[in-house]
């Protein structure tokens, strides 16, 4: 079920829902959290499948500590490292696809700033390439400085990682 869902297009749902149900800021959070959320539980579920053969796991469930407790306090921020290393690329994902879809008039309305107008407005305007040029690098910085920020959130929350 799970495959099924997470490899539904998440796309042309959301074109055929903004075509029923009219275009709406809260309507294309919804659908992007609706299929977006898959992608990460394969990686959850290993890193928890993994950390369950932990000596410390081991050691807190003979110490009779709740299942619960051994899950938060002791798994889950190994997961969340593994989690934090997929997250930028999610991100940077759903910045991709809602330019696109704001490039192809499904987006947000037209009333609101987004890069997939700029990138259209370059497109129509192609005697004015610094248009183009402004979209690209914009694209290309915020994606990049992205993926440099969750890289540093990653660390952060890594356990295993010393700082010296």
């Amino acid at each position: 079920m799970l495959e099924i869902w997470g490899s539904t297009p998440s796309i042309y749902v959301i074109i055929i829902l903004f075509s029923i149900l009219g275009r709406g800021f809260w309507l294309l959070v919804f659908i992007t959290v609706l299929f977006g959320w898959t992608a990460l539980v394969g990686v959850v579920r290993a890193e928890f499948l993994r950390a369950r053969n932990f000596e410390y796991v081991r050691a807190a469930k003979a110490l009779g500590v709740s299942d619960r407790v051994i899950m938060f306090r002791h798994m889950l921020p190994n997961a969340m490292v593994a989690t934090l290393t997929f997250l930028p690329f999610i991100i940077t994902g759903a910045i991709g696809t809602l330019a696109m879809l704001d490039f192809l008039g499904f987006g947000l309305p037209s009333s609101l700033p987004s890069l997939g107008e700029l990138t259209l407005q370059a497109k129509q305007n192609l005697q004015a390439p610094w248009l183009a040029f402004t979209a690209f690098f914009t694209f290309a910085i915020l994606l990049s400085l992205l993926v440099f920020i969750f890289e540093g959130v990653r660390d952060a929350f890594d356990p295993r990682k010393t700082f010296e």
